[in-house]
């Protein structure tokens, strides 16, 4: 059975890093075949994130500039991994938030706060790609790793366009009740790197 895995940079980093690991090119690529059955063959990996913000911003209390320049190199290195496609949303900076609430009656400094991020149109690339595979002839399953439940409507189009669609869920963590609803199975799975048993579905 021929199968193609949808990978939520965003939601999948935060978990793994969490968790402790190292989140590179490398790891992805493994989490992409840990997911996939021995009934099962990887057509293709797609990777949805967004590029790392760059620009200078006014920091909130000194109003001092403070420059974003990290590199978004690591998902070139991603597209060039075998079977791997990467799409890229748009990180946009929305302004500062504190680090802790409520915030403390004492003078505050910038180190109470953090940026804000927010990630733009991740989830329609989602969308859009689940589509297309459905409607050709040669993914018969989706693997989806996600929370989002704007996925939703992607996934109702995908079983009705008689795609199998599973729900990928990373380790100590429970679906979205949507999601879980609109997905054929649920695949609990481990993170790379430490034993799992393969997935019989």
């Amino acid at each position: 059975m021929k199968v193609a895995v949808l990978i939520d940079g965003g939601f999948t980093r935060v978990l793994a890093r969490k968790d402790g690991h190292s989140y590179n090119p490398d790891f992805i690529e493994n989490l992409a075949h840990c997911v996939v059955s021995d009934r099962e063959t990887l057509l293709r990996a797609l990777y949805y994130d967004c590029e790392p913000f760059t620009g200078t911003v006014q920091l909130p209390v000194s109003g001092e500039d403070k420059e974003f320049s990290k590199s978004g190199k690591w998902l070139d290195d991603l597209a060039r991994k075998d079977f791997f496609a990467v799409r890229k949303g748009v990180l946009k900076f929305r302004g500062f938030k504190p680090r802790k609430i409520p915030v403390s009656g004492r003078a505050l400094s910038d180190q109470d706060f953090a940026p804000d991020f927010e990630q733009k149109g991740v989830d329609m690339r989602i969308g859009l790609d689940m589509a297309t595979l459905s409607n050709g002839p040669k993914v018969e399953r989706i693997v989806l790793i996600s929370n989002d439940t704007d996925c939703v409507p992607a996934m109702k189009h995908a079983r009705k366009a008689g795609v199998q669609l599973v729900l990928g869920v990373p380790p100590n963590q429970s679906p979205a009740h949507e999601l879980a609803m609109h997905s054929d199975l649920t695949r609990t799975f481990a993170w790379p790197g430490r034993t799992q048993p393969k997935a019989p579905q």
